[in-house]
């Protein structure tokens, strides 16, 4: 019987998506599993599986469709199948919708950038390009990654959208007006041009930006900052990675993650989420971790992350952070989380707050563990130290519970091996 592919919801303000294409066409196989179309949402570029097996029978939105989240897209069944297509609204534009919300006094927006091919090869020239020619959040991504000048691809996306076969195929054939391979200029030439430029935000930026002022703006936050003595997880971490190959190796970010499930257990007022009068305690405790991707960053999220041992929230952490970087996150690997972390330590900062990730109550941001001089026992010695910091939502708890759930942290980060027991 045939199936119908809806457009899938990736996380909980997704409302649409734009279809970019088709990568199954009419008439072909397709295998449970396999990869039927790609969208990009506010997120990120992501790849659509089916989830039946038989042939494409029927595609009801077109390529560049802005589609709602669960309205069908296609159908797949037997060949020969009969099948009633649903009548459903067959999607948007982009460029339409982009046509209808432009104001009738506005005059166009001149291009901000020649789209002659420059010939200054350079990675930084190739970078600034693909932030203005139009192209998917992962196409960018390749891009950078390999010192393509975006502007010297034709897209083949809609309305000449660079995606990802486009730069793909440029760096199988080598194209050298595309590929660059000189040499990185010195840094004292990085501003060659007084010249403002203007770059367009990715719906990723549009949907971080709206989100978190409306956090800043509705969420009566405070915080509560702690010190903690970090030499004990640091041993024991260098301990444990010794057993370890190299690929499944444990971050300082992994024992934090536990520790702060653990923590989170004892305090569910802070695992919860406040809807009108009431505060909703969540019974798991899924502790969702923040990821840089192209153009903004998402949160994965590790479910039950209180009742995991340490080698699988690590292994986990790295399969959808990888992920949520390829562009080809799961819904289920950003859904679910009641309890955000933030954690800038690899960029030796000393201490930092984070916004609170609603509909959440409370969100820890995490700085670098770092050896510094230390006054213990009337001694002045090195110590391992790391600052932590609490946002919290002041509708459902107050700084005397944040402070005693800092305490508790500690417990766990200072004796680590009570996350082993």
């Amino acid at each position: 019987m045939a199936e119908t592919i809806n457009m899938p919801k990736l996380g909980f303000d997704m409302a649409e998506g734009m279809l970019v294409r088709w990568v199954k066409q009419v008439g072909e196989t397709i295998n449970k599993g396999d990869v039927l179309a790609e969208i990009e949402t506010d997120k990120a570029t992501v790849e659509v599986e089916s989830s039946a097996s038989g042939v494409v029978l029927q595609h009801i939105v077109d390529q560049g469709s802005v589609v709602p989240v669960n309205a069908p897209i296609a159908i797949v069944g037997q060949e020969g199948e009969k099948v009633d297509v649903p009548s459903v609204d067959s999607g948007k534009k982009k460029e339409e919708i982009a046509a209808d919300e432009k104001p009738p006094q506005t005059p166009p927006t001149p291009a901000p950038v020649s789209q002659a091919v420059p010939s200054a090869e350079t990675s930084s020239a190739a970078n600034s390009q693909s932030s203005v020619v139009k192209a998917s959040p992962l196409a960018k991504k390749i891009a950078r990654d390999n010192n393509i000048n975006l502007a010297s691809i034709q897209g083949s996306g809609p309305g000449g959208r660079v995606v990802k076969k486009d730069v793909e195929a440029a760096l199988s054939s080598g194209q050298p007006s595309a590929v660059s391979r000189s040499m990185p200029q010195p840094v004292y030439q990085v501003n060659v041009t007084q010249e403002d430029t203007t770059v367009q935000t990715t719906k990723l930026r549009q949907a971080i930006g709206r989100r978190l002022v409306e956090s800043k703006q509705t969420i009566p936050h405070f915080y509560v900052t702690h010190e903690y003595k970090m030499g004990a997880l640091m041993d024991m971490r260098k301990q444990a990675n010794a057993y370890l190959p190299d690929d499944e190796k444990l971050s300082v970010n992994d024992f934090i993650l536990k520790a702060v499930a653990l923590t989170l257990r004892q305090f569910p007022n802070l695992n919860a989420t406040i809807k009108g009068n009431e505060i909703i305690q969540f019974g798991h405790v899924n502790v969702s971790v923040a990821v840089t991707v192209p153009g903004g960053l998402m949160t994965v999220v590790v479910k039950d992350a209180d009742i995991k041992p340490l080698r699988q929230i690590s292994a986990e952490v790295k399969t959808m952070a990888a992920r949520a970087r390829d562009g080809k996150v799961k819904p289920e690997d950003v859904d679910g989380s009641t309890f955000s972390t933030s954690n800038l330590g690899m960029y030796d900062v000393e201490d930092f707050v984070a916004i609170i990730n609603p509909p959440e109550a409370a969100i820890l941001a995490i700085s670098s563990a770092r050896e510094v001089p230390v006054v213990e026992g009337g001694e002045l010695k090195a110590g391992w130290r790391m600052k932590a910091t609490i946002s919290v939502d002041h509708r459902v708890s107050d700084g005397a519970e944040a402070a005693q759930f800092m305490q508790k942290l500690a417990e766990f980060l200072e004796n680590p091996v009570r996350m082993l027991v």
